[in-house]
């Protein structure tokens, strides 16, 4: 699981979590269901109602690698955010999930508009990226290191 800080009940404050929650629809996703494919268009990311979704990577043969279980009021997807918005890993709802779901170019359109917003969000996204990064680099070290990465806890 993610850090607090990367929760968006932590990361943004009321006013700016109130601005991007306004353009948020709510959606369901069925257990096993694939919420994004690595490779494809990012161009929306959701937050966690309720419900886990797993984050994978491929790795050529074998089978995709979970990076991170996400749960609620977590991030998914952080790829819409930086051009050329590919997905940079796959994500599946291990359970049945809730979500709200939020279209990137509107919420990219708020942020060059509204500059203190902008700056919150990419701190914000800056925060899971970077928690991300780390997580994928201890899984793959555990998984396909030789000994093991010893970074685990």
């Amino acid at each position: 699981m993610s850090t607090s800080s990367t929760r968006i009940t932590a990361a943004l404050s009321t006013e700016h979590r109130g601005r991007l929650m306004e353009m948020a629809k709510d959606v369901k996703f069925a257990e096993g269901a694939r919420v994004f494919e690595e490779g494809r268009l990012a161009d929306r990311f959701w937050i966690i109602r309720s419900g886990t979704v797993t984050l994978d990577i491929r790795v050529p043969g074998r089978r995709p690698a979970v990076i991170e279980n996400l749960g609620f009021g977590e991030l998914v997807g952080w790829s819409w955010l930086f051009p050329p918005y590919v997905w940079q890993l796959g994500a599946e709802a291990m359970t049945p999930v809730r979500a709200q779901e939020f279209d990137a170019l509107p919420v990219r359109g708020l942020m060059e508009a509204d500059p203190a917003f902008g700056s919150a969000i990419g701190q914000w996204v800056g925060r899971v990226l970077a928690h991300r990064l780390h997580s994928a680099r201890v899984r793959l070290l555990d998984l396909y290191a030789p000994y093991g990465s010893g970074l685990s806890e």
